[in-house]
């Protein structure tokens, strides 16, 4: 197996671990071409017990311990940065000069595929530039409004912040990981995190791909243990 980089596919000890342990039973080897790891044979094993050699754990310890510091530090970053005022998430695809034409073409009664065809952008595009002038998003009345969502707090396993962190999320389901407070447990953490219930329920439909092939035993027991805690929301966070 090549990898340009440990930390594109593993997020943790624990979870590099398990993975030259998944290597290993597959008889697998593992070339990594760029980063910390590069140098070195992580597939050294005793020749007797098979098990890593204690080198090998020591400097994988070492080495993931500096790749989680620097994720938090990113995750200062990213906090420090909205604080005063900085968006994440994916800039908009219309340029904003270029918003105002489209808004008005919308209001003028063009579909929304001729700006999309005149700006060279999707669909979706146009759409989240009027998002706001659709008939599906005009404010209902007071008395027909359903009532906001108050906050949920969940503590979900560092497996599962690990991988989303490194996936495209909504910017309120990015919003609430950024927010989240790092707990420690032992080796490893749990991200405790205050959302509404259908942002955990988003944020857990982004980890089913740990389902298949691509998440580890560590990762899919996360998984499990992350949909028992939100499956039992609705009756915590009432009505």
């Amino acid at each position: 197996m090549h990898i340009s980089e440990m930390f594109r596919l593993v997020r943790g000890t624990q979870h590099i671990l398990d993975v030259l342990d998944v290597l290993h039973t597959g008889r697998l080897a593992l070339r990594i071409h760029d980063g910390a790891f590069s140098a070195m044979d992580l597939t050294a094993r005793h020749p007797r017990t098979g098990e890593l050699l204690s080198t090998v754990k020591f400097m994988v310890q070492t080495l993931a311990a500096a790749g989680e510091l620097q994720r938090e530090l990113t995750y200062d970053g990213l906090r420090a940065a909205e604080a005063k005022g900085s968006k994440g998430g994916r800039r908009p695809v219309i340029k904003t000069d270029k918003t105002d034409a489209v808004r008005t073409a919308y209001l003028s009664g063009r579909s929304i595929t001729a700006p999309a065809r005149e700006h060279g952008v999707s669909r979706g595009a146009v759409r989240t530039a009027i998002a706001d002038l659709m008939p599906e998003h005009t404010p209902a009345d007071d008395e027909d409004a359903p009532a906001p969502q108050l906050p949920v707090t969940l503590d979900m396993p560092g497996k599962i912040a690990d991988f989303l962190c490194s996936a495209e999320l909504e910017p309120n389901e990015r919003s609430a990981l950024d927010h989240g407070v790092t707990v420690r447990r032992g080796k490893g953490y749990t991200l405790r995190v205050s959302a509404a219930t259908a942002v955990h329920r988003q944020l857990l439909k982004r980890c089913q791909p740990l389902d298949g092939t691509q998440g580890t035993p560590a990762q899919r027991k996360a998984r499990r243990e992350y949909e028992n805690r939100i499956n039992v929301l609705p009756a915590m966070a009432g009505p």
